[in-house]
């Protein structure tokens, strides 16, 4: 993977919901597994979403600290 894609996964926020503003890194893993279960919204914030839910659920997410801005 790209650095700058992972650096730019980390800095982005939700734009909508419950979670509005929280950064996608700091979602909580239940609410991507039922965006997995129900599916990720189309276009790049659904490809974002479903990276920081691979990384979530392979316990990854602490790669992803130093890159927070």
């Amino acid at each position: 993977m790209n650095p700058q894609a992972l650096i730019e996964l980390t800095n982005t926020r939700m734009p909508f919901g419950k979670y509005k503003d929280r950064f996608l890194c700091d979602l909580p893993e239940p609410y991507l597994v039922w965006f997995h279960q129900k599916g990720f919204p189309p276009g790049k914030l659904g490809t974002q979403l479903a990276a920081i839910y691979e990384i979530k659920i392979n316990g990854l997410e602490y790669l992803l600290k130093p890159l927070k801005q």
